[in-house]
């Protein structure tokens, strides 16, 4: 079996500077391995506070470990190259417990599923762009007419949490990380974007 995305190791202390001697351990001594050859989900189950998001924003790079290391397709997140590390971004993907972070209030939700579109050169035309954004929001039960050109404060928090996930579907990524991702919105939707990810699956 090949790996996808593995830690090695891994340990993240918070804390403990020049002017503080308390440290926090989020994670101590974790290997993980996802491997390519079968599609599969893995859930990581533990109390708020056991260091979910924190193993999460470890595997998307967005913070660097205390010891140990990350790799992907085996190669350290840590030396990747532009190009290596442009890839990753864009074959994994997040989805956030609250997706209302993500979205610049300024900005009508197109923006965040044009944006991706534009930074991996993804469509050759508009009418290619607006067809894939379209697939994709009836993917996650989303019609664009109804969707499109609003503000992220015109919708409710499924409709934001399904667009988010309507844009990972967009990059077909290898890897999906999901943190909580239905923890904030009603019941009703739930089996609606957890059936989203596992047709994409």
């Amino acid at each position: 079996m090949s790996s996808l995305l593995e830690l090695h190791g891994v340990t993240k202390v918070f804390g403990g500077g020049l002017f503080s001697k308390n440290q926090t351990v989020a994670l101590e001594d974790l290997s993980l391995t996802l491997v390519t050859d079968t599609p599969s989900i893995t859930s990581i189950v533990g109390e708020s506070g056991s260091g979910k998001t924190t193993l999460a924003r470890l595997l998307l790079g967005m913070i660097s470990p205390t010891e140990g290391h990350i790799s992907y397709k085996g190669k350290n997140l840590a030396k990747m190259s532009r190009a290596e590390r442009k890839e990753f971004r864009r074959e994994v993907q997040p989805i956030f417990q609250d997706p209302f972070e993500v979205f610049n209030p300024f900005y009508k939700v197109d923006h965040v599923l044009k944006v991706p579109i534009s930074k991996f050169k993804l469509a050759s035309s508009e009418q290619k762009e607006r067809s894939m954004i379209g697939d994709a929001l009836e993917m996650v039960g989303l019609r664009p007419d109804e969707t499109l050109g609003r503000y992220p404060h015109q919708l409710s928090g499924g409709q934001r949490q399904r667009i988010m996930v309507a844009r990972a579907l967009l990059l077909k990524p290898k890897v999906i990380l999901a943190d909580e991702p239905v923890s904030m919105v009603d019941a009703s939707l739930r089996a609606t974007i957890l059936e989203s990810i596992h047709r994409l699956n």
